[in-house]
């Protein structure tokens, strides 16, 4: 079996306005992240050779805060010039927030295949863990990124307290919108954050997956941040399960697992990984 990896790149980290009670870097939160304006463009570009080396496919260029403007705008473009020059054959993704149909083409003019910006739960939900914006601007951004021409790649996050029912809504507005994949992220809990949930079982997790796939079809599911803090040992049996990529390496503000580990793993079962997107 084929499988595809992707790497994250936080190029700016921290200081968000937005009180979104599972990140931390909420400005609302004391938390002992790194935090910095913008990354260097030399270090994004060793990141994403790191991540070429890694196997990965697929590079996103994430940035903290509730969307683009002109200035920030610039800035990723200019990363994603020296990414693409460095390794063509990376997939770029964009993870910006909040975007504009002209923002979002002008992403895919400098090269970005896709898109993600997760809708995080149900529309019932979020604002128990948002009340700074609204889930029909998340919604909306992601139908402008599909007009604009990018891939769009939308998902969330399990295990914050939401309900079954909640789980049910949040994965009919992913069917609505149809993404080219999807991240799954389960809640990894910090002490700092306003946010006090029990840990995610590994079953209810693999349950999830299953779920996701039955609803999803044909989408791409990824298994991103809370891999390893919720499956442990169990976190290979994701592929049995439906999923059919991950994120390797760190994640926003977590450690993840070592990519070596993940690779030797992963070949000793027997997967391949992909180097081109079909």
């Amino acid at each position: 079996m084929q499988i595809m990896l992707c790497a994250i790149c936080n190029i700016a980290s921290g200081n968000c306005s937005e009180d979104c009670k599972y990140c931390t870097q909420s400005s609302y939160v004391k938390t002992n992240i790194q935090k910095y304006r913008r990354k260097e463009i030399a270090q994004i570009v060793l990141e994403a050779k790191m991540a070429k080396k890694n196997e990965a496919l697929g590079f996103c260029l994430v940035t903290a805060g509730l969307g683009l403007d002109d200035e920030k705008l610039e800035y990723v473009c200019e990363a994603a010039y020296a990414v693409k020059k460095a390794e063509p054959n990376l997939l770029l993704i964009a993870c910006n927030g909040l975007a504009t149909l002209d923002q979002l083409k002008e992403l895919k003019k400098v090269g970005f295949f896709s898109y993600n910006h997760n809708l995080e739960s149900s529309k019932e939900f979020f604002p128990q863990i948002c009340t700074s914006h609204t889930w029909e601007s998340r919604f909306e951004t992601n139908l402008r990124a599909k007009e604009a021409g990018l891939m769009l790649c939308c998902g969330g996050i399990y295990g914050m307290g939401e309900s079954q029912d909640d789980r049910k809504s949040f994965r009919e507005s992913l069917k609505e919108l149809q993404p080219f994949s999807s991240p799954i992220n389960f809640f990894i809990a910090n002490e700092n954050l306003n946010l006090q949930v029990p840990k995610m079982s590994a079953d209810e997790a693999l349950d999830i997956i299953r779920e996701s796939k039955r609803d999803l079809g044909e989408t791409i599911l990824m298994v991103a941040g809370g891999r390893e803090w919720v499956l442990g040992e169990r976190q290979y049996e994701i592929f049995e399960a439906g999923a059919a990529a991950i994120v390797v390496g760190d994640y926003l503000t977590t450690k993840g697992e070592e990519p070596s580990k993940d690779i030797i793993r992963l070949k000793e079962m027997g997967f391949s990984f992909a180097s081109e997107c079909h």
